[in-house]
């Protein structure tokens, strides 16, 4: 402005300071502000990239501009843990030497220490999680998944359809392949959907105001169901036939889901699988609950087993088997039930309980060993204890033996420490089969077990996510009817090509991970980064340790594991 001024046609009569001035009064200044503009001209006409700058708010800078305080806050909040406050910083810059040091004659406000704690790279937000690791690489754990599971699963896959990830077969079945028919494997599970489960998270206009909303979840409906990659959910082809349960869950409700449930439901799966799906071989998977892996109530187990014979066993007349303290017989305590298979509650809302005998062993050439003295001992009836029972398999001296080890923590290798871990070895107790595995091997079927803490190898859990969303959009109804229709709706809108893309995330990703050697953690992480590859890379661990995950663990061996 102040070269216009002065070179402008109109005003001849301004001269190089006149035009200063001018420009000067325009801005509302006096004269100093025109000797600077002469100045900075003067300066501009010499070099054309010497231009003025503005200075405002730069004399004044940030603490936080220096690295090294800003690295020894961000080591002070960390130090804290993990629920730190921006008040800690505010306390922090209060102490005596900080004061002395950063030459301050006050602490900074609570508003500056939230704006510092973004600079150091906090964000109030929720904490982020990722799969569950409660007892994930816990060594019994370890042990089923990498020696019983994975060999299992790998010699069904040899025997199943892949697929690619837009849904088609990719391979036909292996030409080296002993059997011709194809293997279905079902993954069961169960999820409770609630009805003010809604989606809470949108687009919202500005002129929408606050609407009364229903408190709590509302009432819940449990789903049990089974879905393979080959058909989905498990339906007859006509839609009429159903593998899915909807149980109200709940003491005031239908009770809970138990072991007889399951069974119940399995028993209709192999119904359908016989009734239409007869050409192929089907696999029932199901996740590592105690309800599914229940034992018959008198099923071998030597975990609360006493040596000897009990004390009053003299007095055992076939019912009354005696208190704590005098014991006159010695067996399972298992819970009453009603004549629907449901357990029975006593008027303080207490499960009941009774007593009955354990089933018989068996001695190593396959005859029956009963755990009870026969008729004609002066014992009939009552239990021979662990001392006797092994001295019957030829354990000699098993009477000299202790019961157990201090908390049943035996020794590295050992075998025959303690009468309870003799017993644990023996082919017989330790082949004791689940209810379920036994139901299904006697119409010709397979049931396997998913190693515990391990949702992530089930992708029926991505299916019900997927069917949760959809739920969430559907009109909300506080209605039971409306409830179990939305559900229904939900699952069956759960597309064939995504449920196959999820068995290649379970299968390919995690089950490659665990065949390497890979634990929890790594497997997460190599799923995310190699998301679509079929096999993991030769340098999944030089890419592992470039992560900072470390090297790969020690692969289990089960010799270093104590049975």
């Amino acid at each position: 402005m102040f070269l216009w001024n002065y070179t402008d046609p109109a005003n001849k009569s301004h001269g190089w300071m006149a035009a200063s001035l001018k420009t000067a009064h325009a801005h509302e200044k006096g004269p100093w502000l025109a000797g600077r503009l002469r100045q900075w001209t003067r300066a501009y006409c010499k070099d054309r990239e010497d231009l003025p700058l503005n200075i405002y708010g730069t004399w004044n800078s940030s603490i936080l501009e220096d690295e090294d305080f800003a690295q020894e806050l961000l080591l002070h909040l960390q130090g804290i843990g993990k629920y730190v406050k921006a008040m800690d910083i505010v306390e922090y810059l209060d102490r005596a030497d900080m004061k002395s040091r950063l030459k301050l004659t006050k602490t900074i406000s609570l508003s500056t220490a939230q704006r510092w704690m973004s600079h150091v790279g906090y964000r109030w937000s929720k904490i982020p999680t990722g799969q569950f690791v409660d007892g994930h690489e816990r060594i019994d754990v370890v042990e089923y998944r990498q020696v019983v599971f994975l060999p299992i699963w790998a010699e069904l896959l040899s025997r199943t359809r892949i697929y690619t990830t837009d849904g088609n077969e990719d391979a036909p079945l292996p030409s080296n392949t002993t059997e011709a028919r194809r293997v279905v494997i079902w993954n069961h599970d169960e999820s409770t959907y609630y009805a003010n489960d809604r989606r809470k998270i949108r687009w919202v206009h500005k002129s929408e105001t606050a609407v009364p909303y229903a408190k709590g979840e509302g009432a819940s409906l449990m789903v049990a169901d089974m879905v393979s990659p080959d058909y989905g959910w498990l339906r007859s082809p006509d839609g009429t036939e159903s593998a899915c349960v909807l149980f109200k869950a709940g003491k005031a409700r239908e009770g809970y889901f138990t072991c007889e449930d399951i069974l119940k439901q399995a028993s209709n799966a192999m119904d359908i699988f016989e009734k239409h799906y007869t050409n192929e071989d089907h696999v029932m998977v199901f996740d590592n609950a105690t309800t599914h892996l229940k034992r018959a109530d008198d099923a071998l187990s030597a975990r609360h087993m006493p040596k000897f014979s009990p004390k009053h066993g003299d007095q055992w007349n076939g019912t009354d088997w005696g208190e704590s303290r005098k014991p006159k017989n010695w067996g399972v305590e298992v819970n009453v039930v009603n004549e629907s298979g449901k357990p029975v509650h006593g008027p303080n809302g207490v499960l009941l309980k009774k007593k009955v005998p354990m089933g018989d062993g068996k001695f190593a050439d396959g005859s029956p060993q009963s755990l009870y003295y026969p008729e004609g001992h002066q014992l009939a009836g009552v239990f021979k204890g662990m001392g006797v029972i092994l001295e019957e398999r030829g354990y000699e001296g098993a009477l000299k033996i202790r019961a157990e080890c201090p908390k049943f923590q035996c020794k590295k290798g050992a075998i025959r420490c303690c009468c309870r871990r003799m017993l644990y070895n023996e082919p017989d107790f330790v082949g004791v089969k689940s209810l379920l595995e036994i139901a299904c091997e006697a119409r010709g079927f397979r049931a396997i077990f998913f190693p515990k803490f391990h949702c992530e190898l089930n992708f029926i859990e991505q299916c019900w996510g997927y069917s949760k969303r959809i739920y969430r959009e559907l009109p909300a109804s506080s209605k039971e009817a409306d409830l179990e229709r939305n559900v229904l709706q939900a699952l069956e809108s759960v597309p064939l090509v995504a449920i196959r893309r999820y068995v290649m995330q379970a299968h390919e990703s995690f089950m490659e991970a665990y065949r390497k050697g890979l634990d929890g953690k790594q497997a997460a992480w190599a799923s995310k980064k190699y998301h679509g590859h079929r096999v993991l890379p030769e340098t999944i661990m030089r890419d592992l340790t470039e992560a900072g995950l470390g090297s790969q663990r020690d692969k289990v061996q089960i010799e270093d594991i104590v049975v």
